[in-house]
């Protein structure tokens, strides 16, 4: 299969849809809110909507749990752009939620990792009500597909601009759009573990699209095929509308 990628269309096309989203389903005033980590995602989303919106109708928020190493990144973008932002430190809030969870029921491990992701959501919303905004969801597709996002944490929003992008698209739109090579091709680390995002899959963002956009069907290795499927399948829920009862009067 012959597929090819212009980054140069896509940005511009994607600067577009945001533009639009905010002209048909907000006011002039209505900002973009948005978590910045660092990571090429919220650089390249931020990016995006400083170039639709205009920069001073954009706000970062980085939302560090306790002390974060990393949080340098975040700055520069935040520089680089010329956008407003807010720092909310998240750790204690964190803390005093497990802890108050812990009196009841032992956290898993599922609880421990998902549940910042769900307060940095919170936060973002309620930063959103406070100045009128429309937070931006910035879930790329290759994390989407193999369920790599928190329902109701990182997997929410109001809006998506790379939710149909795969990583090597997004990475190739942040070099188009001039973004610091340090921001766009940081190695995403879950922050737990210490293991990076490639390591905890089992598998490259590079493999993982390439089967996506049908350049390979992974014949030659049927155990990863297996693995990418099943991991597909069970996270499909995060993607879909919750399912409803529909009464029939």
């Amino acid at each position: 299969m012959s597929y090819s990628f212009n980054a140069e269309k896509t940005a511009n096309d994607v600067i577009n849809w945001v533009r639009t989203y905010f002209e048909q389903n907000a006011s002039p005033s209505t900002y973009a809110v948005i978590g910045i980590s660092g990571g090429k995602d919220s650089s390249v989303a931020a990016a995006v909507c400083a170039k639709a919106l205009g920069k001073d109708r954009v706000i970062g928020v980085l939302m560090p749990q306790g002390e974060q190493a990393d949080i340098s990144f975040s700055h520069l973008l935040v520089d680089t752009l010329g956008i407003k932002s807010y720092t909310v430190n998240i750790g204690d809030t964190v803390s005093t939620f497990m802890n108050e969870l812990s009196k009841h029921i032992e956290p898993s491990q599922q609880a421990v990792i998902n549940t910042p992701a769900r307060i940095r959501m919170t936060t973002l919303y309620a930063i959103g009500a406070c100045v009128g905004a429309r937070v931006v969801n910035t879930c790329n597709l290759s994390e989407d597909w193999v369920g790599y996002s928190t329902k109701f944490g990182d997997a929410a929003g109001d809006f998506s601009p790379l939710s149909d992008l795969t990583v090597t698209e997004v990475l190739q739109i942040g070099d188009y759009l001039g973004l610091p090579k340090e921001l766009v091709h940081k190695v995403p680390i879950d922050g737990l573990c210490g293991k990076t995002d490639e390591e905890n899959l089992g598998f490259t963002y590079a493999e993982l699209d390439r089967y996506i956009r049908g350049l390979t069907d992974l014949s030659d290795k049927p155990e990863l095929k297996a693995k990418i499927d099943r991991m597909h399948a069970n996270n499909l829920h995060k993607l879909k509308l919750m399912p409803k009862f529909e009464y029939k009067a």
